[in-house]
């Protein structure tokens, strides 16, 4: 588990520097210079332009379709991570017994306790870092689209239902749709998980909600409405492929 908090730490701060942090306000262009401009940013400012050209200079409904592709895009990843959170849930039970069987922390204990540990894991096939691989591909690009909405200068003038895209949403309904789906996304995940019983998983699943509704009330409305669909889509996707994974291991557990 320390391991993954590691890799996550060590993927923010390096996706940090890649983005750069300064540059969300200045406009994504071809002359914009960059690794991370060139490949990741400007190419999905062009995806979100031609779909907005296609549809009559409609801004709003293009970055819906370039967030559901984008998603659909990591349909088979979100599949990998969350069999790979299932087959690190099968394996609790004979887990947690060799922790309990090597309960003392002198160091010869702790030895035989990660050799029985990793002896499990090879035995069932589970990678305990498997579900952080997804994570590492995802995140740059989810990064890249929202640099991509908030640098294409084109965005901010154009509306869309009942909101400016430049500004933040005037009756804050995106942010309270953002922050629920969002909450209700990660309640799925935890779900009959280990991660439901951990105190700090449990602070997490009120306090990201929060965190993204109150970015939603300031952020322009077009990020809010990428934040929405996302989640959104997320909500759909876990109970359609999570959830028949739970009701596998609940039929196993009655066995």
């Amino acid at each position: 588990m320390r391991k993954k908090y590691f890799l996550l730490v060590t993927l923010i701060l390096l996706l940090a520097i890649l983005s750069g942090c300064t540059q969300v306000n200045e406009p994504i262009t071809p002359e914009s210079e960059g690794f991370w401009n060139s490949y990741f940013v400007y190419p999905l400012s062009k995806v979100i332009i031609y779909f907005a050209e296609l549809f009559n200079e409609n801004y709003g409904l293009s970055i819906v379709i370039v967030t559901i592709l984008a998603r659909l895009i990591l349909v088979p990843l979100n599949v990998k991570q969350l069999k790979s959170s299932k087959a690190m849930q099968d394996v609790q039970p004979e887990l947690k017994e060799i922790q309990k069987k090597y309960s003392s922390k002198d160091a010869n204990t702790q030895q035989k306790l990660q050799q029985e540990t990793m002896a499990l894991f090879q035995k069932h096939g589970v990678n305990p870092l498997a579900g952080c691989l997804p994570i590492f591909i995802q995140m740059p690009i989810l990064i890249a689209m929202y640099h991509a909405i908030m640098r294409t200068e084109e965005i901010s003038t154009h509306s869309f239902l009942w909101f400016e895209l430049g500004s933040p949403d005037p009756i804050f309904l995106l942010p309270l749709i953002a922050g629920g789906a969002t909450f209700i996304q990660q309640k799925l995940m935890m779900a009959g998980s280990p991660a439901a019983n951990n105190p700090q998983m449990a602070v997490m699943l009120y306090v990201m909600p929060i965190m993204i509704a109150v970015f939603a009330i300031f952020f322009p409305a077009a990020l809010a409405l990428y934040w929405v669909v996302g989640n959104i889509f997320m909500v759909i996707q876990t109970i359609f492929i999570r959830k028949p994974m739970m009701k596998d291991v609940v039929g196993g557990d009655k066995k």
